[in-house]
């Protein structure tokens, strides 16, 4: 019997359309109570004392280098460190900085930036470090910490795919400078699509808060901001709720978005357990086919929420993998190729080639939906496909 497997998920709970309704009822679509507490209940999940919801996991990116540019005092042309793997987001927001990304190849076995080739890439006018936790694998921050500690770097933690996970016992977010989240429907909190910036830094939350909103006054970046002042207090943010501090972008998310995310976030060990456990099966299932699969590896110390479940075709023909897996339902992405997309072709000719790891990750890898809506009948569905194809490929 054909499935549909897909890649992503969205079930709102009763709690979140009861929190929707609430925000509709009390005629409130810009921010609210829904926001403020689904910033202030995520941030310390993540070691963070701030947390900055606005529009989608890309523009969290964007603001946030764009707040290190502004308190660093990065220059136009300056080098931010990227990796070779990893959604074009990433990359992209280097560029719409006016910064250089700089690539950094992946590690084979967790597909993340590679900690040992950062050496290579780093020159007098690198900055920044962006690693990226893909799939739901945090990346071997400790060394990357050393590393931009040593030659003086901020980190930003693209921890778009990655919620809830720890390295070394601490969780994601909690090693950068500044750390960006999604609520895209794929991913592991469904907001509609959003995102979220978190710090422990006072600074750069203001920054961020001002950055999201053309660049306003921080003073009132949150309408409730003159509510119940009079005299020289409402004075003050009459003189200053229309005047811009730089320049900046519309990037607020809706009091709509905050309530379903929150609602999510309520329930989010139940979900991520039953991410772990769904992998967990698959890999068993799929153990007998290591020969012709990598599966998914975890190191020692390390936690995995499997947004995505990632895998590689040791030899073969890809593509002809996905189509048999498509044809019966079963929803595919290739993993991640970022250097040989037509856009980057043109703006990095050649540069493909100078990343092995990554160049074999994007031609041999590809990964599938791991969510909680699936059932243990999908997975062994999956693992029947996947079995029939190799030994279809056999005959």
């Amino acid at each position: 019997m054909r499935r549909n497997i897909t890649l992503g998920t969205l079930s709102i709970s009763d709690q979140g359309k009861k929190y929707v309704n609430e925000a509709l009822d009390n005629n409130r679509l810009s921010r609210g109570k829904f926001t403020e507490k689904f910033e202030r209940m995520f941030a310390p999940l993540h070691g963070c004392d701030y947390g900055i919801f606005c529009n989608s996991g890309t523009s969290a990116l964007q603001v946030a280098l764009a707040a290190l540019k502004e308190v660093h005092g990065y220059k136009d042309g300056d080098e931010v460190l990227v990796p070779a793997t990893t959604f074009i987001a990433t990359s992209n927001i280097v560029l719409q900085n006016g910064l250089k990304p700089v690539f950094v190849d992946a590690h084979p076995s967790t597909f993340n930036m590679n900690p040992a080739r950062i050496h290579d890439a780093l020159t007098s006018r690198t900055r920044c470090i962006i690693p990226a936790h893909l799939f739901g694998l945090p990346c071997d921050m400790l060394r990357i910490v050393t590393i931009a500690e040593r030659y003086n770097l901020q980190i930003i933690e693209d921890s778009c795919e990655t919620m809830f996970a720890k390295c070394d016992k601490w969780p994601v977010g909690s090693f950068g400078d500044i750390s960006c989240f999604s609520t895209y429907v794929n991913h592991l909190i469904v907001g509609g699509v959003g995102g979220i910036i978190t710090t422990y830094n006072p600074e750069i939350d203001e920054i961020c808060r001002s950055l999201i909103a053309h660049g306003r006054d921080s003073v009132y970046t949150n309408i409730d901001a003159d509510d119940g002042l009079s005299g020289a207090g409402l004075q003050n943010i009459i003189e200053r709720r229309f005047k811009f501090d730089r320049i900046g972008y519309s990037y607020r998310a809706t009091e709509l978005e905050a309530a379903i995310a929150l609602s999510e976030l309520e329930r989010w060990k139940d979900n991520i357990w039953q991410r772990r456990t769904n992998a967990s099966m698959l890999t068993g299932l799929l153990y007998n086919l290591t020969d012709k699969l990598q599966l998914p590896f975890i190191p020692d110390g390390f936690q995995h929420s499997f947004m995505m479940y990632p895998m590689i075709l040791k030899y073969g023909n890809r593509d002809d993998l996905l189509m048999y897996m498509e044809e019966r339902g079963i929803e595919t992405r290739y993993l991640l190729p970022l250097l040989s997309q037509p856009v980057y072709q043109k703006l990095f000719p050649g540069l493909d080639d100078k990343f092995p790891v990554s160049q074999h990750l994007g031609r041999q890898g590809f990964f599938i939906g791991c969510h909680q809506n699936l059932t243990y009948e999908d997975i062994d569905y999956v693992s029947e496909v996947i079995h029939d194809y190799f030994k279809r490929a056999q005959c």
